[in-house]
């Protein structure tokens, strides 16, 4: 076949074939390829459709979801009609009453109702009741029973407010515990390349054993995140609920990652170990609290019954004695 060609002839020829097909190769292949980008962009949207769904249906609630409070409560046509009649609109629109209540777990209209409505009730039940129990029950004089009932209205004015403090300082003390270890999660999901609401609500479906409370926040950051049009909207919201110092500084850095798009996960990862070595300077700093706190107990309850145990024998030793 190649007789009547010299060397150069055959290398020249083959060379051509190559460079031919390449050329045809570079020019006909995209005209069959499918654009990978909005393919991956049309699937990050019908998955973020899948999560706005699937989180607003978990707050709809239909009494089996563990979250089912995340809905809040409305207030009803009583409540909204006594709360007219008293006047307590400001109440009702005071920012700060909300935000007080979001933090303790209380969402919803209902709450704001309920709480502006125990503020006026809780004085004067308290009063009739410690009124009756002092004249009647317990038969005091009328003027001391009624000096008595005046100090329990007294304390009902404030016994809303003590109620909810320590609501908040008991649900923050829930979170506080558990998240560092949501954060060691969450920085692990990311690392693994999920988006950071996949990782918010994997680590929710995980960290609720350890604290409701925080994943129920989680949750409710991802609804948010899948369905506000600003995500900086959403985790400020999550701060904002919570009210720790903690969760501030990581939603900080998470706001300042995305806005000037530094990696994520180096946030997660830094706002994890100041966490942990802050939960770790907690302990030491509540073991270290011990010694002093046991001195007192120790006067008080120890010392008495080690000085009976150890001079009883002698002293019972000279009675024998003395009366021998």
């Amino acid at each position: 076949m190649f007789a009547g060609l010299d060397f150069v002839q055959i290398i020249a020829s083959f060379v051509v074939m190559i460079s031919v097909t390449a050329t045809l190769y570079v020019v006909v292949t995209p005209l069959f390829e499918r654009d990978g980008l909005k393919d991956r962009m049309k699937n990050v949207a019908l998955e973020r459709d899948r999560i706005r769904q699937r989180e607003r249906a978990r707050l709809a609630g239909d009494g089996k979801n563990s979250r089912k409070n995340l809905r809040g409560t409305q207030p009803t046509a009583r409540m909204k009609e006594l709360t007219d009649r008293f006047n307590l609109q400001a109440t009702i629109n005071d920012a700060s009453v909300k935000t007080r209540l979001a933090q303790a777990g209380f969402r919803g209209p209902g709450p704001i109702y309920k709480y502006a409505l125990a503020r006026v009730f809780a004085p004067p039940a308290l009063f009739v009741a410690a009124l009756f129990y002092s004249a009647v029950i317990i038969k005091q004089p009328f003027g001391l029973a009624l000096l008595i009932a005046a100090v329990f209205g007294a304390i009902g004015y404030y016994v809303p407010n003590i109620y909810l403090k320590n609501t908040i300082t008991k649900r923050q003390k829930s979170i506080g515990r558990a998240w560092p270890d949501a954060l060691d999660l969450m920085l692990i999901c990311v690392e693994a390349g999920m988006s950071v609401e996949v990782a918010m609500q994997r680590v929710a479906d995980e960290i609720g054993v350890q604290s409701g409370d925080l994943a129920e926040e989680l949750t409710l950051t991802t609804a948010e995140l899948s369905y506000l049009q600003e995500r900086r909207a959403a985790y400020e919201n999550l701060a904002r609920r919570t009210g720790m110092e903690n969760v501030k500084n990581v939603v900080m850095a998470l706001i300042q990652a995305e806005r000037y798009g530094t990696p994520v996960a180096k946030a997660l990862r830094a706002m994890a170990d100041d966490n942990r070595e802050a939960r770790m300077q907690e302990a030491e700093k509540k073991a270290a609290s011990l010694p002093p706190k046991l001195t007192v107990p120790m006067i008080v309850f120890f010392l008495p019954v080690l000085f009976v145990i150890i001079m009883a024998p002698a002293i019972m030793q000279v009675m024998d004695l003395t009366g021998g």
